[in-house]
């Protein structure tokens, strides 16, 4: 199957319609939900724990189903899909950034980066790049246990934009940072994002996080509101730099 060429500036990144999402007991999590988001926009998405962020990722990625509505990747209905078309929608049009890293201990850093290159059947040397933008050049004999904590998630974010997906999924990513490191981090990523042209939905419960986003978005209510003017107006303004050589010490 070939997915919709993006390219045209008309296509949005992602396009949710009508989104509707309940859980056995009844109680509803995402109600009619609408949402566009265009090629190199980064929002943030907030809310209280609970409310159903995750689940909108997961019905995003194609990992749960909704009970109704759409999710439309670069101009591809994801509910239209079967497994196997759904699974390559994943591979060659989303990236991830998690949490827990989830980098293989086993593989050198490359490896580690090359990994969506391999499964799309791209040239692998763009994986040694990647690690350059992220400010990681010269590590990729490096393995993981080599690497701080912040290291390790530029490792995640150069691994997830390398294959230059539509559409970047990012569950609390500096969650495992400390203040200090997250900022540089989240700095990184976003520069790294508008650079490839990748659209970012970032989950976050930080504020300091979420200040880097172009948009930030509150789910509760079963929908997505703009955040109050007033929060929107305090985020800093934060000039974006290119990567320098990692200095992370966060072990």
């Amino acid at each position: 199957m070939q997915f919709h060429d993006e390219g045209e500036g008309a296509v949005s990144a992602l396009e949710c319609r009508a989104l509707t999402k309940t859980y056995g007991s009844g109680r509803v999590v995402l109600a009619n939900l609408d949402f566009t988001l265009a090629p190199g926009e980064f929002v943030a998405i907030m809310g209280d724990s609970g409310v159903g962020k995750s689940t909108l990722l997961n019905l995003i990625a194609g990992l749960d189903q909704a009970d109704s509505g759409e999710v439309i990747i670069g101009g591809t209905e994801v509910s239209r899909l079967d497994d196997n078309a759904a699974t390559r929608l994943r591979r060659q049009k989303l990236g991830f950034v998690f949490q827990a890293f989830h980098v293989l201990p086993h593989l050198t850093l490359a490896q580690n980066v090359a990994l969506p290159l391999l499964l799309n059947e791209l040239p692998v040397a763009t994986a040694l790049e990647m690690l350059a933008a992220v400010g990681l050049e010269g590590r990729g004999g490096d393995f993981p246990r080599q690497l701080s904590g912040g290291e390790l998630q530029r490792v995640a974010i150069a691994r997830a934009l390398v294959h230059r997906p539509t559409l970047i999924l990012a569950d609390e990513p500096t969650g495992n940072l400390d203040p200090d490191t997250a900022h540089g981090v989240l700095g990184l990523f976003r520069a790294q994002c508008k650079a490839t042209g990748a659209a970012t939905m970032m989950v976050t419960h930080s504020e300091a996080a979420a200040a880097v986003a172009d948009r930030i978005m509150i789910l509760s209510d079963g929908g997505l509101h703009c955040a109050p003017q007033a929060q929107a107006l305090s985020r800093p303004q934060r000039g974006l730099q290119p990567a320098a050589r990692s200095t992370d010490d966060a072990r």
